[in-house]
């Protein structure tokens, strides 16, 4: 059995259509069923239940797979290990991430890369999430830095250490100025500068409650801090956004309560090919921040 033949088993398996598994391993739909065909002659078992629109695993498939995987990833290591003694680690990372604290951590850990790896620049692009995973998909990203609410299943990850909090950002004459913390009652009858992002909003009219339906929307947006700073400042509106604990000259910052945190991820594509470059930046990073942050988990 060869170990290519095994990968397109995988494909096949993963995507369940082998129309679409022949054009994501660029060879014809006719040839990939023949190695299929033959793959099931030579076990003496049928591997797949076939119907007219999708190819689904049988019992013995699905024992396939799992060892078919651990073979491919064994070859894959091994020939990393051998081939690693020689490797020039070089070129360009790219990043897409949000307005966050853990950049803090991410930037660390790339000035650290950079110290061994010289060779090695980053291109940075920010974004909602949205934007991100769209453009992780297309391929012009490499990793993102995603702030939750976000769904992340599809993708290879590791959870960043802190925890971003939510606050009002208001001119420090206002009121509200005078309060430890903001409760959902005290916003009622304010204007308020809204996150843009559908299922941030979410989150934040969940925290609303039956008062969001006493507030006034003066504006929606997205990212830049210094933005809506600006805003706020000249008296658009009350902002609610993450804690960055930096204001400009005559604003102020409030804890909402009861309190909103979100974490972070760095994510990148579930099962696509990665340079060695980039399996190089993921083991790293993940051993830096075990190392400088506690154990982090990757899911």
């Amino acid at each position: 059995m060869e170990l290519r033949v095994l990968k397109y088993f995988l494909v096949v398996a993963r995507e369940e259509n082998i129309t679409k598994a022949a054009k994501m391993l660029h060879i014809t739909q006719p040839t990939l069923s023949r190695q299929l065909m033959q793959m099931e002659e030579e076990f003496g078992v049928s591997l797949f239940k076939r119907s007219k629109h999708s190819i689904i695993l049988t019992e013995e498939g699905r024992i396939l797979r799992r060892r078919a995987q651990e073979l491919v990833d064994l070859a894959e290591k091994t020939a990393k290990e051998v081939s690693r003694q020689d490797e020039v680690i070089s070129g360009e990372i790219a990043i897409g991430c949000g307005e966050t604290k853990n950049l803090e951590p991410m930037a660390k850990v790339m000035a650290a890369f950079q110290q061994v790896y010289g060779d090695v620049h980053f291109t940075l692009y920010t974004g909602i999430a949205d934007d991100v995973k769209e453009r992780i998909e297309q391929g012009t990203l490499d990793f993102g830095l995603l702030i939750e609410p976000v769904d992340v299943s599809r993708y290879r990850c590791l959870r960043m250490p802190w925890k971003d909090h939510w606050s009002v950002l208001l001119r420090q004459d206002h009121p509200l100025a005078a309060k430890e913390a903001i409760e959902p009652q005290d916003l009622a009858g304010q204007r308020l500068i809204m996150p843009a992002r559908l299922s941030v909003l979410t989150q934040v009219e969940a925290w609303l409650g039956r008062w969001q339906d006493e507030i006034c929307t003066a504006a929606f947006m997205n990212l830049s801090v210094y933005n809506k700073e600006v805003l706020t400042q000249n008296g658009l509106g009350l902002a609610l956004g993450l804690d960055f604990n930096f204001t400009l000259p005559g604003l102020c910052l409030r804890p909402m309560k009861p309190a909103i945190e979100n974490g972070s991820y760095m994510v990148w594509k579930n099962n696509q090919f990665l340079s060695p470059l980039l399996e190089r930046f993921i083991e790293f990073t993940e051993a830096y921040l075990r190392e400088h942050y506690g154990a982090q988990g990757g899911e």
